[in-house]
């Protein structure tokens, strides 16, 4: 109905056919009103046609990488409400009423539906330990508005979605997207939902090391871009400490004898010590920077409606309906 919010239901998959067309599926069950668009990324195994079958509007994205993906799908649709998960089968669709509910009645920008029993059911230990080791980075890092910064099962509002920048090109997106609420303090939540193991004849694109290097090279870049003066100032402290070892064993031969025979050692000391000067210098200059920018973002965020327009009015967040759920106890 017109005077309700539109869901739109996101689902970026790269050979996910095996999957995608009962993820459709149970998606239109659990939601009937939403529309649901698969993104594929250059599937070779006819996840396409198996989307299509079910009912979803596909559209191809020809760079690979999940943060191509869902740059494009940020920029193409507009609704009310966004739910983004993955084609893979392991998040329930049954959830996603609970995600919107908690998007509305907490009136967040972003739900972030966290995975209860990943150890036990993601299937790759690697991955679980990866896991625990990069959320807790990120909350030294960034602030501890998350606990799961990498579950691909959120729900959106339309604010969040168009003022999100999107600049990662793989799976490092999801780091982005907590970076950035928490960059301009967004109302967020997490809801503790069930995560599944990949059914028979579905495989991880993960690369245990290969995309933990990514995502450790996005943490380096986005703490450059957010938090600059803690990011030269490590790097100034480190430049001050080698400054300081080699100069110490020049200054102790220098009060016991008066002489400094080793002048090269020195010279090299006092530039070190010119580098960390310099560098806590560009962090301090570049902290304004940021600051700015983040008022800039903050103000472009405010200027974008919660919800789009429906016959020059306004949606409300009241009139949504959701499916009541049937035998199903809701999640935590």
């Amino acid at each position: 109905m017109s005077d309700q919010l539109d869901i739109a239901v996101l689902l970026p998959c790269y050979n996910e056919a095996s999957t995608i067309g009962q993820v459709v599926r149970d998606f239109r069950a659990a939601l009937p009103s939403a529309h649901i668009y698969v993104y594929d990324n250059n599937s070779i195994d006819g996840t396409a046609l198996q989307a299509m079958l079910a009912g979803a509007t596909v559209v191809r994205e020809r760079r690979q990488g999940k943060g191509h993906v869902v740059r494009r799908m940020f920029a193409d649709i507009d609704a009310d409400i966004y739910v983004m998960a993955d084609g893979d089968g392991t998040y329930s669709p049954a959830d996603a009423e609970d995600l919107i509910r908690t998007l509305l009645t907490e009136q967040a920008d972003m739900v972030v539906g966290t995975r209860r029993h990943i150890r036990v059911e993601a299937g790759r230990q690697g991955h679980a330990f990866g896991n625990r080791i990069f959320n807790r980075l990120y909350r030294s890092i960034f602030g501890t508005d998350f606990s799961d910064i990498f579950s691909g099962y959120r729900a959106f509002s339309r604010r969040f979605v168009k003022s999100f920048p999107a600049v990662s090109n793989g799976f490092e997106i999801e780091t982005e997207m907590s970076v950035h609420a928490s960059r301009l303090k967004l109302p967020v939540n997490e809801l503790e939902l069930d995560y599944g193991r990949r059914p028979e004849g579905s495989h991880s694109k993960l690369s245990t090391f290969k995309d933990g290097a990514k995502i450790l090279w996005m943490f380096a870049m986005l703490m450059k871009e957010t938090r600059p003066f803690a990011f030269f100032g490590l790097i100034s402290a480190a430049f001050l400490t080698a400054s300081l070892i080699f100069m110490a064993p020049v200054l102790i031969e220098y009060f016991e004898t008066g002489l400094v025979p080793r002048l090269p050692t020195w010279v090299f000391s006092m530039a070190l010590i010119l580098v960390a000067i310099m560098l806590l210098t560009a962090g301090l200059i570049l902290d304004s920077v940021s600051r700015a920018r983040t008022e800039q973002l903050r103000i472009h965020y405010m200027t974008i409606a919660r919800q789009k327009s429906h016959g020059g009015k306004k949606s409300q967040a009241s009139p949504v309906a959701l499916p009541k759920r049937r035998g199903r106890k809701a999640a935590a």
